[in-house]
């Protein structure tokens, strides 16, 4: 037994001997960057082995007589017909070490350009953005994916849109190569446009009048599959429905008609428990019950407790649609919680009314809010506010908002004040601003700007609750400080709030392979009282983003400049996928 046993280990020790010994080809490419240089190392044989074992010198010596055919077929798509290509190959130990040089030489461009929308919907100002674009335009480098993708923008806006019969009459492309021109010739024919014919809906969920008012056409409309998608999603988003679809039938060739089948079933309530951990408010967990249907009229309530390290709250709420259901509702909030803002400790009732409605891109919520408040901390006595708090609030919206909530916000203002006319124990108006936006500096760097502005106007600050002053710091404010640690200071040194905020946030983000990206930014801002001699605290940074469907995970690590001797301080950060 024991020798049938160490056969086997020798067999095994041979068999390992045996393999072919690995060697790597490393491949190094000069001349060449960019969307160019990532296609010609998709198209090149000695990229595809190179992590293959047992490449001889035969193997690599028909792979490099590939190479100058295999750089010209991935640098004509952009243009570049008449590249001279120099190659080397060595080995060096078990690996192949390949050198390849590219002179891309003069490239072709655009001499002529033609985009011709015709037929029936040729004045359509949906084929604008094709005939206004500028991927193709007389005098740019010839690029074969954008010719492409005005093409197939011609043929999807028109299907898109109605024209469910448009042809495209020409597709012309001629290169000169010798003249390094191009001549373009694209024009389609848009044929008849189709409307929306009968809306067959199958459900018992809602009143039917409810229904409709989700509908985002009606039955005569032009056809649009964009307004049948956003249909579907605000049928999705409303949460009445377990599942839903909307589907498009088989146009009528006769009556130019699309005829629209619904169907619909019942949800049920739901309980859902989470956890979490954030830097500014640690360990934090939330238990909710919502229902989303408690009647045929298609209110809801939600009920939700959260608690973290420095925050507990319950909160209920009652939503009535109004209007367009998927935007527009009456509510009913209860609040009742406890946080911990800066150095100070607030107690806080709330009973707030309020009207959601939209005009174009803008959304308002109108709202009243009746608050008990006891405030805690700071070398002043605590106190206790009774405040009626009137207040208005406008954020602007994306193209075809649904109701969704936004991880950022291109413009909000909100404007809140109380009196004692109105029965309150403090008399004061407050002002609060933020933006958010970003942009494309080219495809792999964006630069991300954000800023926040925060006014008070109160006859008695000492008076004013703590829920209503302003702090800075932490992962949405001032990176590198803690949460909330921001703002004057009481004899204590304890952060008790001011009444003013300035915040600004500069980020520049570099796109890398794998999903992720790397980022460095410079944070600004403090809360303060006189806008005349305002304190700003400011810190530097890096993180780095990992990309998930519409958002990005990342952690920043952030230093103060402002405080030389402080140290490093770690932020979790969520935001928009760019």
């Amino acid at each position: 037994m024991l020798r049938r046993g160490w056969l086997r280990w020798l067999a095994l020790l041979l068999a390992i001997a045996a393999l072919p010994a690995r060697a790597d080809i490393k491949v190094t490419i000069e001349g060449v960057d960019g969307d160019e240089r990532l296609n010609m190392l998709t198209r090149l044989s000695v990229e595809r082995y190179r992590e293959r074992a047992g490449v001889d010198e035969d193997t690599m010596r028909r792979l490099a007589n590939r190479i100058d055919e295999e750089v010209k077929d991935a640098l004509r798509p952009f243009g570049y017909y008449e590249p001279t290509v120099a190659y080397d190959y060595r080995a060096t130990g078990k690996d192949w070490q390949v050198a390849i040089a590219v002179k891309l030489g003069e490239p072709v461009r655009i001499r002529e350009l033609k985009i011709a929308v015709e037929g029936p919907g040729a004045d359509d100002s949906a084929f604008d953005v094709v005939k206004k674009q500028d991927q193709l335009r007389v005098g740019s480098r010839l690029n074969h994916g954008s010719y492409e993708d005005v093409k197939g923008a011609m043929t999807r806006i028109a299907a898109s849109n109605g024209y469910l019969a448009a042809q495209l009459l020409r597709t012309n492309m001629v290169v000169d190569v010798a003249a390094h021109s191009a001549s373009i010739d694209l024009a389609i024919d848009t044929g008849p446009r189709y409307h929306f014919g009968k809306v067959d809906i199958e459900q018992s969920v809602i009143r039917p009048g409810l229904m409709q008012r989700f509908l985002r056409f009606r039955e005569g409309d032009p056809y649009s599959a964009e307004q049948v998608l956003r249909t579907q999603f605000a049928l999705d988003d409303s949460l009445y429905f377990a599942d839903v679809l909307v589907d498009a039938g088989e146009p009528d060739a006769q009556a130019l008609t699309v005829p629209i089948h619904i169907t619909a079933n019942r949800n049920h309530p739901t309980f859902s428990i989470g956890g979490g951990y954030g830097t500014d408010t640690q360990i934090r967990g939330t238990l909710s019950w919502t229902d989303s249907l408690v009647n045929d009229r298609g209110h809801r309530f939600r009920a939700a407790i959260t608690a973290s390290a420095i925050t507990r709250e319950i909160d209920l709420r009652y939503d009535v649609p109004i209007g367009d259901p998927a935007l527009e509702r009456m509510s009913m909030e209860f609040i009742n919680g406890y946080q911990e803002p800066g150095g100070l400790e607030t107690t806080t009732t709330i009973l707030r009314p309020s009207v959601t409605q939209m005009y174009g891109h803008w959304q308002t919520v109108t709202s009243v809010s009746a608050t008990r408040t006891t405030t805690r901390g700071g070398t002043d006595p605590s106190f206790t506010s009774n405040l009626l708090v009137p207040g208005i609030a406008f954020a602007s919206v994306p193209k075809n908002f649904l109701g969704e909530e936004l991880f950022s916000r291109t413009f909000y203002a909100e404007l809140i004040g109380s009196h004692s006319a109105l029965g309150s124990d403090s008399n004061f108006i407050q002002l609060h601003l933020q933006s958010d936006r970003s942009f494309d500096l080219n495809y792999q760097w964006h630069l991300l700007l954000r800023g926040e502005v925060g006014v008070s106007l109160v006859d008695h600050f000492s008076e004013l609750p703590g829920i209503y002053r302003f702090f800075a710091g932490g992962d949405r404010s001032v990176r590198g400080f803690g949460y909330d640690d921001l703002s004057p200071k009481d004899a204590n040194g304890d952060p008790i709030g001011g009444r003013n905020l300035l915040v600004g946030s500069v980020e520049i983000v570099r796109d890398i392979p794998w999903n992720l990206a790397l980022a460095t930014f410079y944070d600004v801002g403090n809360a303060f009282d006189n806008f005349r001699h305002p304190l700003l605290e400011s810190a530097v940074g890096v993180g780095v983003r990992y990309r998930l469907p519409g958002v990005a995970l990342g952690i920043d690590v952030a230093k103060p400049v402002s405080e030389p001797n402080s140290k490093l301080r770690l932020h979790l950060n969520i935001s928009p996928k760019l």
